[in-house]
C-alpha cells in the first residue's frame, strides 16, 4: 500500500509518479487513515488520506479530501508573534475559547498595554478573570469595558461565558442597575 511522502505533507495529491491504488489499497489507507485521525495522530492521518484520495473509488476519495481538510484545520499552524493590539487581542480570545486562560490574559493585557482605552479588550479580560475566578479582577475589568461602552452591559447579560459569576451580587449590581435603583 503505497502512501504519500513526509515531503508531500501539505499538498493535495501525491506526486504524479506514485502508483495508483486500486479499490482495496484505497479502503485500507482510508481505514488506516481513520484510526490515526480517532487516535488524533492528524499528521499521519493526513498523509493517509492524501494516499486514499487518489484512489479509483470516487466516494472514497470525497471522504478522504473533507478529512484531508479537516487534518488541515486541527493541526497547529505556524503563529507569528503578535505585533498589534487587535493581534493579541485576537490571539488571547483564542487561547480563551480553548481554555488556555494564563496563556490569554497575558496576551490580553499586552493588548491592554498598546490600547488601553479599548472596551473590548477590558471586556474579554474580565471574561477571562470570571472564568478563572478571580473575580475583583473580572469586576474591574468589565466595569470598565461597561463605561467606555454601554452596549457592553447588555452583551454581558447574554453571555453564556460569564455563566460562572452570573448569581455573584457584583455581577448583578454591574449588569442590572436598574434593581438597586442605581
Amino acid at each position: 500500500m503505497p502512501s504519500a511522502k513526509g515531503d508531500e505533507k501539505r499538498t493535495a495529491r501525491p506526486p504524479a509518479a506514485s502508483p495508483a491504488l486500486d479499490s482495496q489499497g484505497q479502503l485500507a489507507a482510508f481505514e488506516a487513515a481513520m484510526k490515526q485521525f480517532h487516535a488524533r495522530r492528524l499528521a499521519e492521518a493526513r498523509d493517509l488520506f492524501v494516499a486514499a484520495a487518489a484512489g479509483p473509488e470516487s466516494d472514497v476519495a470525497n471522504r478522504a479530501r473533507l478529512h484531508i481538510a479537516m487534518c488541515d484545520q486541527r493541526l497547529p499552524q505556524p503563529i507569528e508573534k503578535p505585533q498589534s493590539a487587535e493581534e493579541y487581542y485576537n490571539y488571547g480570545v483564542a487561547l480563551t475559547n480553548a481554555r488556555h486562560l494564563s496563556a490569554a490574559r497575558d496576551n490580553l493585557e499586552k493588548a491592554l498595554a498598546l490600547a488601553p482605552l479599548a472596551d473590548h479588550v477590558h471586556y474579554a479580560l474580565a471574561l477571562v478573570e470570571a472564568l478563572d475566578g478571580n473575580f475583583d479582577a473580572a469586576r474591574g475589568h468589565l466595569a470598565r469595558a461597561i463605561e467606555l461602552q454601554p452596549r457592553n452591559r447588555l452583551i454581558a447579560r447574554q453571555d453564556a461565558d460569564f455563566a460562572p459569576v452570573a448569581r455573584h451580587p457584583w455581577f448583578d449590581a454591574l449588569l442590572y442597575p436598574e434593581k438597586r435603583g442605581c
